[in-house]
This record gives C-alpha cells, structure tokens and sequence, in this order.
C-alpha cells in the first residue's frame, strides 16, 4: 500500500496539489459508482434513509479528497453504507412493515372537496402549501379535488374530481 499513499499522499490533509488531483480523479469514478449502486430512487422521491446516505456519502467523499480521513477505510466504509442502503431498499419491496417504517405513509388531505385540518396540522403544512400544490397540478379550488394525498416521497399528489369521475 505503499505505492497508494505515494500516488493520494497522507490523511493528516499535508498531500501536495497533485495528490490532492489524484484523490479528485478516483474520487469522481467512486462517487458514481455509488450512486449507480445505491440507484436512482437515491434522489428522487426522497425517504428519511435515502437523505441520511446521501449526506453521509457525500460528507465521507468530502473528508477523503481533503485527507481528514483515511482513504482507503472511509471508501470502504461509504461503499458498505451504500450496499446496505440498496439492500435495505430492496427489502422494503418485500416488507410493509420496514416500508412504513422506512418510508413512511401516504396521508389523504383533501377527499371530495373537503380539507383535513388535523392531517394537515400533524404534517406540518399550511392551507398555503396546500394550494400550492393544488396550483402545481392545476386545480384552482379545493372544491374541484377528488382527492388530494401527501405521499411518502414528500409531494402531494392530487386527482381532480373530473379526473376521478371519468375512472
């Protein structure tokens, strides 16, 4: 490993300007095939696991192109949280209850017309996000929404009542 710390330089964060490139030429390759792994989802729909390993991905990318960290151990520890992210990911495909608990649930806020000011409240959201949202899928009034629901992901879905009564 000797010919490793010669090409990244040490982790006391003291590697000279092209070891400090080198770190940035594997650290780029790396850091996709992380995010290949741990798979799209990772930064769409965003669940409470997948925000947590992408902030720590990236924080451990971080500490090992800056030397504050060991090179080689932190890249196997972030590959290891990545693996276990897209087994995790894949379990709750098959388990509700890790589901749940991972992702959460949807939460119904508006069902023929009429708001749920209690879930609205418990999910910390105002008339005004919510009219938002109704704006973004191109319903004017409340009154017109079949059904309107605060997915896991953090978006809220809504079905107009033409929309609902056409199916």
């Amino acid at each position: 490993m000797d010919w490793l710390t010669a090409l990244i330089g040490p982790d006391d964060g003291t590697a000279t300007t092209w070891q400090f490139c080198v770190r940035a030429l594997l650290l780029l390759p790396y850091g996709i095939l992380c995010i290949r792994i741990a798979g799209r989802r990772t930064f769409s729909n965003l669940t409470p696991l997948d925000i947590f390993v992408a902030i720590v991905v990236g924080s451990n990318i971080s500490r090992a192109m800056t030397g504050k960290a060991p090179f080689v151990p932190t890249l196997a520890a972030t590959l290891l949280l990545v693996a276990l992210h897209r087994l995790l990911a894949m379990a709750t495909v098959h388990s509700n209850l890790l589901a749940r608990f991972i992702k959460g649930r949807p939460v119904e806020l508006v069902r023929d017309g009429k708001v749920d000011r209690a879930a609205l409240r418990s999910n910390h959201l105002s008339d005004d996000d919510l009219i938002e949202a109704l704006r973004m899928e191109q319903a004017t009034r409340v009154d017109d929404v079949a059904l309107a629901t605060f997915e896991r992901g953090g978006k809220i879905s809504v079905v107009p009542k033409s929309k609902a009564q056409e199916a």
